[in-house]
């Protein structure tokens, strides 16, 4: 590495076009700053400056250098300024698809915090097949693992997924007692109704799909209707376990789909301290 006290002298003096103004900027002497530039001149055996008289004008390898070396030195700046208001914290960023979020993430993590008072947390919505190595995320919580090098994949609830409707619904339009009974029932459906054909199908049934009942861009949305008695809906039932056990949401049949998928937490295999602390932890809440 070149001295980077040289470095912030030629910055600032190719910003100014001027060496007193560079001294005036970092508090040292136009002799200095001069000084400094040459020391980075030896460096590089190379002249970064041409020198007329009482003006400067930046050589070839002047100019490639401070195209490159000015807006690296505002990152490393705007860095320093985010770690400082951080009082020294560790940032820890989760990405986490709603349902997850909502029902598990968000009303349990002041235990996580309370636990770790170092770590400054950060929550972030996902899309359900995001990648954990396009994301920018310390931790990923989707569906589905990735096959990428240096990527870790920590498996969490099942997705597992059975009929489900509310108390209510049960009593005034039940009751469903084979797979045969749902044909006609107000069916809720979560992004597109494939998750329905692909029930009927694991029934036996067949199913036209022909109705016009809504549907649901992601759970969140699904549940709350299914749970306001709109209709029946197609859950996992280990992610609403709590609703379940609450008796908010039913259990209509043994059938199922998605038996052999899960939501994981991915994360970078080289990973320390916060990201290990977090998924342990919420891995650990996962299977309480």
């Amino acid at each position: 590495m070149p001295p980077l006290t040289s470095l912030r002298a030629f910055e600032a003096t190719a910003r100014h076009m001027s060496f007193s103004d560079a001294g005036d900027e970092l508090y040292v002497t136009h002799a200095a700053i001069s000084h400094h530039v040459r020391r980075l001149e030896d460096w590089f055996e190379a002249e970064l400056f041409i020198r007329k008289g009482r003006s400067i004008a930046l050589t070839r390898s002047g100019e490639t250098l401070f195209r490159h070396l000015s807006p690296a030195l505002a990152e490393i700046a705007e860095t320093c300024t985010r770690v400082k208001a951080l009082g020294g914290k560790e940032t820890l960023t989760v990405g986490c698809i709603p349902s997850i979020a909502s029902r598990w993430l968000v009303p349990n993590l002041p235990v996580f915090t309370a636990a770790h008072p170092e770590v400054d947390v950060r929550v972030m919505y996902a899309s359900a097949n995001q990648k954990f190595s396009q994301s920018g995320m310390d931790v990923l919580i989707t569906l589905g693992t990735e096959n990428t090098d240096g990527v870790h994949s920590r498996r969490l609830f099942s997705r597992l997924t059975r009929p489900v409707c509310s108390p209510k619904f049960l009593e005034e339009h039940g009751p469903f007692e084979t797979p045969e009974d749902f044909v006609k029932a107000p069916l809720l459906h979560d992004d597109s109704r494939k998750g329905w054909r692909d029930w009927f199908m694991a029934a036996h049934v067949g199913w036209q799909g022909g109705d016009n009942w809504p549907i649901y861009q992601d759970f969140n949305l699904l549940v709350t209707a299914a749970i306001a008695g709109h209709g029946i809906a197609l859950c996992p039932i280990d992610t609403f376990r709590n609703e379940i056990e609450a008796g908010d949401l039913i259990v209509l049949s043994d059938v199922a789909t998605n038996t052999d998928s899960y939501y994981f937490a991915s994360y970078g295999k080289n990973a320390q301290g916060a990201v290990l602390d977090f998924v342990e932890w919420f891995a650990a809440m996962a299977e309480i």
